[in-house]
C-alpha cells in the first residue's frame, strides 16, 4: 500500500534571522521569520508527510501558540513527524523537494542539506531530492521578500 503526500510552506524574509534549511545553517543577511526556527524545507517535507496519513498539517501537532516551539530546530519536529509514521507502520520511500529563493544561491549547501534530511528522515541520501530555483525578479520570492519550498513524499506501508 502507498500513500502519496505533497505541502507547500511560506515565509517572509526578514534581517537579522538565521537561515535554515534542511537544518544546515546558510550563510545570509536575511532569514525566514516564524514561530521556529522557520524552515520551510523541512516544514514542507514533514507537513507532506502528515498530509499522506490524512494527520492534519504541522500546525495542529505542533501549534505556534505553545512556547515549547518558539525557536525549535524544525529537524526536531521533523524526528517527531517520522517516528509517528514510522508508529503507525509506514515508511519513507522518497522526498522530492524544491526550495523557492532568490538570493542565496544553494548549490553549495546541497549535498549537507539532503544528508542531514536523510539522517532525520530514517533513509539513504539517494532517496531525497532537494532542488533549488529563483524567482527571476517576479513576485515575492523575486524581490527576495519570501522564500518557500514545496515537497513530494511517497510513504509505503511496512510488510
Amino acid at each position: 500500500m502507498l500513500r502519496i503526500g505533497q505541502s507547500t510552506d511560506i515565509h517572509p524574509l526578514r534581517i537579522g534571522r538565521d537561515m535554515v534549511l534542511g537544518g544546515v545553517l546558510i550563510e545570509s543577511d536575511l532569514g525566514p521569520d516564524g514561530h521556529s526556527d522557520a524552515d520551510v524545507l523541512t516544514h514542507a517535507i514533514a507537513e507532506a508527510m502528515l498530509g499522506a496519513l490524512a494527520l492534519g498539517d504541522l500546525g495542529k501537532h505542533f501549534p505556534d501558540t505553545d512556547p515549547r516551539y518558539k525557536g525549535i530546530s524544525s529537524i526536531l519536529l521533523l524526528q517527531e513527524v517520522v517516528l509517528k509514521v514510522e508508529s503507525l507502520g509506514w515508511h519513507l520511500v522518497n522526498v522530492d523537494s524544491l526550495v523557492l529563493l532568490e538570493a542565496p544561491k544553494l548549490a553549495k549547501y546541497n549535498d549537507a542539506i539532503r544528508i542531514n534530511l536523510a539522517n532525520a528522515l530514517h533513509v539513504s541520501v539517494d532517496q531525497v531530492s532537494v532542488k533549488a530555483t529563483r524567482g527571476e525578479k517576479l513576485g515575492f520570492i523575486g524581490r527576495g521578500e519570501g522564500i518557500a519550498a514545496q515537497a513530494v513524499v511517497l510513504l509505503e506501508k511496512n510488510g
